[in-house]
């Protein structure tokens, strides 16, 4: 069941665009594979003696390796648990897959904060975080809907003098003479 994926059968899945679904993926998929290269090239900080950054690169691509581990299973299908690690992940909501990536990608920041390869590599994954945290939040409600929930509060009939009117209930407020 290696490449069963993309779609998966999660209900939270049908409110969400495709395209935001396949961009989480992509972003988190090739985002890990850049950010294990620079976090390799990140650790040669130890010639220089600075050991926070060669924390910060093995960190870096340990990261690197979770979110692939998660996102794309197919490319690490030679480790028994990945399979399973990655079915686990992907039945949890939106927003913990958002914490753990973005949980993920901050450590580095903080360790090799002037470094450009931390910046990049684990900025993707935070971005993928992001992205997923868009995802969590949900599609955006139709204009009908967000009309309903700001007229919640009003008597129907309220007089257009009265304070509590909103924009919505009377267009005479805000359109120009």
């Amino acid at each position: 069941m290696l490449m069963s994926r993309p779609g998966g059968d999660n209900a939270q899945k049908d409110d969400v665009p495709w395209w935001m679904r396949y961009a989480g993926r992509g972003l988190g998929t090739v985002g890990s594979f850049i950010a294990i290269i620079l976090g390799l090239i990140n650790c040669t900080g130890i010639i220089l003696m600075n050991v926070s950054c060669l924390i910060a690169g093995v960190w870096q691509m340990l990261a690197g390796f979770i979110v692939i581990v998660c996102e794309a299973p197919c490319c690490c299908f030679f480790i028994d648990y990945v399979q399973t690690l990655s079915d686990r992940i992907e039945t949890r909501p939106y927003w913990n897959k958002a914490a753990l990536y973005i949980g993920l990608a901050l450590p580095p920041f903080f360790l090799c904060f002037l470094s450009m390869s931390t910046w990049f590599g684990s900025g993707l994954i935070f971005a993928t975080g992001i992205i997923y945290g868009m995802m969590a939040l949900g599609k955006k409600g139709s204009r009908d809907d967000m009309a309903a929930m700001a007229t919640a509060g009003t008597p129907p009939g309220a007089p257009a003098h009265d304070h509590t009117v909103t924009l919505m209930e009377d267009p005479d407020v805000w359109r120009p003479n």
